[in-house]
């Protein structure tokens, strides 16, 4: 490679291996028909990518994700949580978890809460039954 376009390259990318990294990617992209950000004059892709390193028309930051990205093979995509299920509901619209509160496995009694028969024909009154169609 050319010794000047390489000096020329160290201020930017301290690592002279993360350097030649950085610049075979980069040919290699060139090589693959990405348009160059410099003149060519007559020179390699190798030199083309070093002179743009140089010149800071590429960030060096960006050709690393880049390279890093080419080289993953398994991409984790960040997905939101979904969000959680509704608590099951049972008698009385209560949580299941809060009228089985205070039973453990073992029990043998199981406590239930107690309906008197007031309230539950009062809920019997409050339903209200569907309304006809004439599918039936």
């Amino acid at each position: 490679m050319a010794r000047v376009t390489v000096e020329d390259c160290v201020d930017k990318v301290e690592n002279r291996f993360e350097l030649v990294l950085l610049a075979s990617h980069r040919a290699r992209q060139i090589s693959q028909g990405q348009s160059i950000t410099v003149d060519r004059d007559n020179d390699k892709n190798p030199v083309v990518a070093l002179r743009e390193i140089a010149e800071e028309t590429l960030s060096p930051g960006d050709l690393k994700e880049d390279l890093i990205h080419s080289l993953q093979k398994h991409v984790v995509v960040d997905e939101p949580e979904p969000a959680p299920a509704p608590e099951p509901r049972g008698i009385a619209g209560q949580p299941l978890a809060a009228q089985t509160a205070g039973v453990q496995e073992g029990d043998d009694q199981v406590s239930f809460d107690h309906m008197s028969e007031e309230e539950l024909l009062a809920g019997i009154e409050g339903l209200v039954p569907p309304e006809r169609t004439d599918d039936y």
